[in-house]
């Protein structure tokens, strides 16, 4: 539909008028004819010298052709415009990272995928969070690996498809063969400050305890909480082990209170599935609807009418003085 954008800026269309009843005309002084005899021949002629002027006569057409001209220009004033019909968009309202240890304790051969087959845990851990990412429709996500030290893989993005590929490049070792838990939820803070999501989500999978990390897991789950973001653990190693390959399973779970979020202990990936169906059910998409109608500004349409308009006025209003300058001259 038409509509102005600034429907006030019509109140300046009496403007004119009231200058022309308020204001003084405008006066202008110009030469004339000296006569040295000026006084006897107003004494023969019987007349009385006074102050005189010459009104410039004004045709209908440029009185008419100037109040268009002043409309045009104050309805481009008052923007014009051509809206259309609403548009809505999805966005995502949640903004979700997930964490996943890559140290050298994944390179073991124990993990046992849902159709029975022998995998290492990070091929396992693979399959299963590349389904999960690629049922995230309308969430952001992002991907994280830790070993010694974290890293951002995928920043946050719709694009789930890269998402994908970039988790399947992943190889054991490639940040380090021991485990930085609290450094990684330290990352996951600090990537999430530039998020404006209204939830952020952090799922965060390993298989070892924090032996490379130089902020506590709890210390930095008490800052996540601050922040915001929630933390769901995952535990896939074996408690019982020493060194690297034991998983604190105590930890992960203080983490996850500490920040609201869920505990979780996989063996195989039937329950590491179930898992992440489970985070799924617990935390489904969230999405925010943003609508808005396309407006098509018309104001050059008005004002380029008055331009013409005007040029139009100007032309003929010189070809007539210049007619009239010409006939004067054949006249005498």
């Amino acid at each position: 539909m038409f509509e102005f954008a600034w429907p006030w800026m019509l109140t300046l269309l009496p403007l004119p008028i009231l200058v022309w009843w308020l204001l003084p005309p405008y006066r202008a002084r110009q030469a004339s004819v000296m006569v040295p005899f000026f006084d006897r021949l107003a004494a023969a002629t019987g007349q009385t010298p006074q102050r005189g002027a010459v009104v410039l006569q004004r045709r209908r057409i440029q009185m008419v052709t100037a109040a268009l001209i002043w409309a045009l220009v104050v309805a481009a004033l008052a923007r014009p415009q051509w809206v259309g019909d609403p548009v809505t968009r999805e966005v995502s309202a949640r903004d979700l990272m997930l964490a996943i240890d890559i140290s050298g304790s994944m390179d073991q051969r124990d993990f046992r995928n849902s159709d029975g087959a022998m995998l290492t845990r990070l091929d396992g851990v693979k399959r299963v969070v590349a389904d999960f990412i690629a049922h995230r429709h309308g969430d952001r996500v992002a991907l994280v690996l830790f070993g010694t030290r974290p890293y951002v893989q995928v920043p946050f993005t719709q694009d789930l498809q890269t998402a994908i590929a970039l988790l399947a490049q992943t190889e054991v070792g490639m940040a380090g063969q021991q485990t930085a838990i609290g450094d990684t939820i330290g990352l996951a803070i600090k990537t999430f400050e530039a998020s404006k999501a209204r939830e952020k989500r952090l799922v965060l999978l390993t298989d070892g305890n924090d032996t490379a990390s130089r902020v506590p897991p709890e210390h930095a789950a008490d800052i996540a909480h601050q922040n915001g973001v929630v933390i769901d653990t995952i535990g896939v190693g074996d408690p019982a082990a020493t060194g690297e390959n034991r998983v604190d399973l105590g930890v992960l779970r203080s983490v996850a209170a500490t920040t609201g979020g869920h505990f979780y202990r996989a063996e195989d990936g039937a329950q590491l599935q179930a898992i992440y169906a489970d985070i799924d059910r617990l935390a489904p998409a969230k999405l925010d609807t943003l609508s808005w109608r396309p407006k098509q500004p018309l104001f050059q349409w008005p004002l380029g009418a008055a331009v013409v308009l005007s040029l139009l006025l100007w032309l003929g209003l010189s070809l007539e003085s210049g007619l009239g300058r010409r006939g004067a001259l054949d006249h005498a």
